[in-house]
């Protein structure tokens, strides 16, 4: 699949469905693509084709200098993720290298971003899920939520909600995130990464 301006990008925000999960630190990629939606004045529908919920729009400048978008949160449980983004891929006919994951990051300091072109999973269940599905040469949006404090099981720190100190900064971390989607959307990965990878 090759792009033109017209082909949209596809940004998939990882998390669980479900409200017991939606405050969840594996949820944050859900949290950024949502806000994403507000500022697009979408709301995530239901897609007939893959098990997803979907916005379509653009951001950026009305006219020729706006991208056209496609907001995904796979409603697949995280470690499927792959399966409903790909299906959205090939629907939308989205190369592989106009795809962006959105996802929680636990080598990174909380609220840090570093964005990213390929690479591994990281032992991340999503990311592993996305790259067996369609490889690796997909774009990551790499949001910090720090390692697990003592001996607490990494599985049991993402599947808790975010702390009350945490949650204090989390909106602005989540607006920055935001922000740098969409400036690698329409100003390209080096861009991106010079103004946001912290």
């Amino acid at each position: 699949m090759t792009a033109d301006a017209s082909t949209p990008w596809l940004v998939a925000g990882l998390g669980n469905p479900g409200p017991g999960y939606a405050g969840n630190r594996h949820n944050v990629g859900f949290m950024v693509v949502e806000l994403l939606a507000q500022r697009m004045g979408g709301s995530f529908k239901r897609h007939g084709k893959a098990q997803a919920q979907v916005v379509e729009g653009r951001i950026g400048p009305p006219g020729p200098a706006g991208r056209r978008v496609v907001l995904a949160k796979p409603m697949s449980y995280m470690n499927l993720s792959g399966g409903p983004v790909v299906g959205l891929r090939d629907f939308y006919k989205v190369p592989t290298g106009r795809v962006v994951a959105v996802h929680d990051e636990l080598d990174i300091d909380f609220g840090a971003l570093r964005l990213k072109l390929g690479g591994g999973d990281n032992g991340h269940n999503g990311l592993k899920s996305m790259t067996k599905a369609m490889g690796a040469e997909y774009h990551r949006v790499r949001f910090g939520i720090g390692r697990p404090p003592g001996r607490m099981p990494v599985a049991d720190f993402v599947l808790k909600d975010f702390s009350s100190a945490e949650r204090r900064e989390l909106d602005y971390f989540v607006d920055r995130a935001a922000d740098a989607v969409e400036c690698l959307v329409l100003e390209g990965l080096e861009r991106a990464q010079s103004a946001y990878n912290s």
